[in-house]
């Protein structure tokens, strides 16, 4: 016999049932039970006593608390309504990288021809551009508590200026192959960088720039890697291995490794889904797919990119998921549900890079022709900055 909510509220339930049950001195529903689906689900329901039953038979009652859940159900099935719109768009060289000033109306991208840019979206205006190297400028980050830009470029050094002054404030070979990725720690005054030459450095710049630690587990490219929103002394890494690595800064070697891939994951974003943590990745197999942190398992794998998918995050406001691929589409999707929502194209070309603002609803991509900025609003999610 089946268990229910609690052993005074379970029965023996007949091959076939009929249930009327009466609310306020209503008839409100008819229900027909077989022994495949023998529970009864009531909404809305304060109390037992609220309602009467006429039954043909004896049945398995279970009582749910409202009818939020049934609400709640139904908007997880419904198609996210977006709004749309494209603020700022600058034609430039092919963008490798971009990232959102927290305070000021900046996007920081870097160049392949080795150049990097600031421009303001408010004003439609560049207001910084610094010639770091003749070698692509794979990626750059603002470091804002320190005024500072710290970019890593595929001649394998990294350099840091001060975007107030536009002055170079520090250089360094960092690497033995180009840099593919450089992140900044939340709170310590440290940088990863991430390399062909498939390690993971720390630089700790209130120490010179020493290199605090490196890290080896990769046997490809290291991509991109990105710090734990809940533990910033852990850390998540994309590789061409096909891997994605898991690691804590003060271990040199991975915790754990995550595999479903066929081909090279080159990007990573960790999120949110209420107290649960997720990883969301990107690969050369044209497929995105969301890991349950904890279980290290694949939940969902996104498909409809038909060429390498080149960056993913999940909006840090909007419920939606962000892929971008080298087949010149932005993706958005559904991040309760995992449906496509939208498939954008604004004639840029391959599409590199996507940037969040944490309380913003704007988001940012560089692409192969320049670099775009898109408001993005949900119907139900009520009033937008």
């Amino acid at each position: 016999m089946a268990k229910g909510i609690a052993d005074d509220n379970t029965r023996r339930i007949a091959p076939r049932s009929n249930l009327t049950y009466v609310l306020n001195g209503k008839l409100k529903h008819l229900i027909s039970l077989t022994a495949k689906d023998p529970q009864v689900y009531i909404y809305g329901a304060a109390s037992l006593s609220s309602l009467s039953f006429q039954l043909s038979s004896r049945f398995l009652f279970k009582p749910l608390p409202s009818l939020a859940h049934i609400n709640c159900e139904r908007k997880k099935e419904m198609a996210l309504k977006l709004t749309i719109e494209q603020e700022f768009s600058q034609l430039s060289e092919r963008v490798k990288s971009l990232d959102l000033h927290p305070t000021r109306p900046w996007i920081l991208t870097s160049l392949y021809s080795g150049t990097v840019c600031i421009w303001n979206y408010q004003t439609q205006t560049m207001e910084k551009s610094f010639k770091v190297t003749e070698s692509p400028v794979r990626s750059a980050k603002f470091i804002a508590r320190k005024q500072w830009i710290v970019t890593g470029s595929d001649d394998r050094f990294i350099r840091v200026y001060n975007y107030e002054t536009t002055e170079l404030v520090k250089e360094f070979e960092a690497h033995s192959d180009y840099i593919r990725g450089v992140l900044v720690h939340p709170t310590l005054p440290c940088v990863l960088s991430s390399s062909d030459d498939i390690l993971i450095k720390m630089w700790n710049w209130e120490k010179g720039w020493e290199c605090a630690q490196t890290f080896e587990g990769h046997s490809h490219y290291v991509m991109q890697v990105v710090f734990d929103p809940k533990d910033t002394s852990i850390f998540a890494s994309a590789s061409l291995d096909a891997t994605v690595k898991i690691w804590n800064l003060n271990s040199p070697t991975p915790v754990a490794t995550l595999n479903g891939h066929s081909k090279g994951v080159n990007c990573i974003d960790f999120f949110m889904r209420g107290d649960k943590l997720y990883l969301l990745t990107g690969s050369d197999d044209f497929t995105a797919k969301v890991w349950h942190y904890e279980t290290k398992s694949c939940v969902h794998t996104l498909e409809g990119h038909t060429h390498n998918i080149t960056s993913c995050c999940v909006h840090p406001r909007l419920p939606i998921i962000i892929t971008t691929s080298e087949d010149n589409t932005i993706r958005l999707w559904d991040a309760t549900t995992y449906r496509l929502e939208n498939t954008l194209d604004y004639g840029l070309q391959r599409v590199w890079a996507v940037g969040c603002k944490q309380e913003s609803c704007q988001v940012a991509f560089g692409c192969d022709n320049g670099t775009t900025m898109l408001k993005v609003a949900v119907a139900d999610a009520g009033t937008t900055q």
